[in-house]
């Protein structure tokens, strides 16, 4: 199998897109660490369904927005198996609230989770992809990289940021073997709160397809990307949309 020794570290891995990538991986052989920040049950669930395809599976728990939690997680992810092939920065929050009734808590909290992760796991784990000469990191964006939304400025402007860290690290890292590319899906079906999934609905007119999109179509094309046939992809992100206007 492709990925046979490799290991993936997946941010928000317990459920949806993560859960959909993981099982994705896992079905090439690829090792996974599986983040979450609360939902310890569903990264337990996900795992199960990870050993029974006969890979290795490891949870870590924490706030990817937090420097130190980072490190902490990624020092137990090296110390358990040595070595991380494929990042797949994909946790990420979208609370609306009008821009002018926002604290400050409220935009550092999305930036740090939805942009600054990125940052704090590449930083952890790109130097040892380097050191190999092989490596894929995968930023899930979002249609909040291409438009703004009204009531999600913080969002907006974090997976717009995202998309501009990942043009860069393609032209840093690709000399030494590491792509780095990012996805943006269009309305996924996934499971959320009643405010979240009113707004996934909302957007469904404007795919052409007519539907929502499902987790392991997000998945496939991670896979894709991680494969060596998707070697020569490096600093784009991708629209897996259903032809919504972007």
């Amino acid at each position: 199998m492709e990925h046979s020794g490799k290991t993936a570290f997946i941010t928000g891995g317990g459920k949806n897109i993560g859960r959909a990538i993981a099982i994705n991986l896992a079905s090439t052989g690829c090792n996974i660490v599986l983040n979450g920040n609360s939902d310890t049950e569903a990264c337990e669930e996900t795992a199960k369904v990870l050993l029974e395809k006969g890979v290795k599976a490891s949870i870590v728990m924490g706030n990817v927005g937090s420097a130190d939690e980072v490190k902490r997680m990624a020092s137990e992810a090296l110390d358990q198996f040595g070595r991380i092939d494929i990042l797949v920065n994909n946790a990420a929050i979208r609370p609306s609230k009008p821009f002018l009734e926002m604290e400050d808590h409220d935009w550092h909290r999305v930036l740090d989770i939805d942009l600054n992760s990125a940052f704090y796991t590449c930083r952890a784990f790109a130097g040892g992809m380097i050191e190999k000469g092989w490596g894929r990191i995968i930023n899930i964006t979002g249609m909040n990289a291409i438009h703004g939304y009204k009531g999600r400025a913080p969002v907006s402007a974090a997976k717009h940021g995202l998309w501009g860290l990942t043009k860069s690290l393609g032209k840093e890292f690709g000399p030494q073997g590491v792509t780095t590319n990012a996805i943006s899906p269009g309305p996924i079906d996934t499971a959320g709160d009643a405010a979240q999934r009113e707004h996934i609905l909302s957007m469904v007119p404007k795919v052409p397809l007519g539907r929502l999109g499902l987790p392991e179509e997000i998945a496939a094309l991670t896979g894709f990307l991680c494969s060596n046939g998707g070697a020569f992809v490096n600093g784009q992100m991708i629209n897996c949309n259903g032809g919504a206007e972007t």
